[in-house]
């Protein structure tokens, strides 16, 4: 079906009309989708993925059952794992990688493209904000006025803590850290960890990935892991030989 001019710059993040019947009828159709998903209860991994793909609007075909229910669980492994609630407001703009978790009430306002990349970690309650508004109310006026959006993009192998805000435009890079109860404001370089309100960083991860290949692995497995044991706060002052990086503009 062709696309309005008014959808069309909806996804291209220009000034658009939220409350047109179209765009209503849209967003009614992912709540549905989000409410049977989110009310299916003890259902196998073939009905939630099933289930999550019609929010997403994805018509990928489900591969045939497998001859056991563990089997057949394993045909989906790659596909991303979301804990409900999940609510979005179109869901045809959000696109997660493989093996991505997403904790409970995940919030995607997908004005704009959402994208999420493989084997990233998300906590509960983050929130992914790609719509915005006009600053001028006269411009803005309610519901009758325009809006717009920009896109948001995630890296792969990213870790997302509880409680984060990620405005409009942001793009955080592979292997990057945000810190609990973040508002991410601006682009996080790869490899890197921020926090706080705004995020800013802290410091860059010393990683035994390939920092230009991220699904290969540069053999320092020996080295110790910095992870949850290691509070936050305390990450940018645990080693004094490394150099906090300026903040971005």
């Amino acid at each position: 079906m062709e696309l309005s001019d008014n959808k069309r710059n909806m996804l291209r993040g220009e000034l658009y009309h939220a409350f047109t019947p179209e765009l209503v009828a849209d967003r009614a159709r992912c709540k549905h989708a989000c409410t049977r998903y989110n009310n299916a209860g003890d259902v196998s991994r073939r009905k939630l993925t099933e289930l999550f793909r019609d929010i997403l609007r994805d018509e990928t075909p489900l591969p045939p059952p497998a001859a056991t229910p563990e089997e057949d669980d394993q045909l989906f492994e790659d596909d991303p794992w979301i804990e409900p609630p999940v609510n979005m407001d179109y869901g045809f703009n959000v696109k997660l990688g493989k093996n991505v978790f997403i904790n409970f009430h995940a919030v995607f306002l997908d004005t704009c493209l959402i994208s999420v990349g493989s084997r990233t970690l998300v906590g509960p309650n983050v929130s992914f904000f790609s719509g915005t508004h006009p600053l001028d109310p006269v411009i803005r006026q309610g519901t009758r006025g325009p809006e717009l959006g920009k896109e948001i993009h995630i890296g792969e192998d990213c870790w997302i803590g509880g409680n984060v805000v990620i405005l409009p435009g942001v793009n955080i890079g592979n292997g990057s850290v945000v810190g609990a109860g973040s508002v991410v404001t601006k682009d996080v370089p790869n490899f890197t960890v921020v926090a706080g309100n705004p995020a800013k960083i802290i410091r860059k991860i010393d990683t035994a990935m390939d920092t230009e290949d991220s699904t290969k692995w540069s053999g320092r497995s020996e080295e110790p892991i910095g992870g949850a044991e290691v509070p936050m706060a305390d990450m940018g002052a645990r080693d004094e030989a490394v150099q906090t990086l300026p903040e971005t503009e």
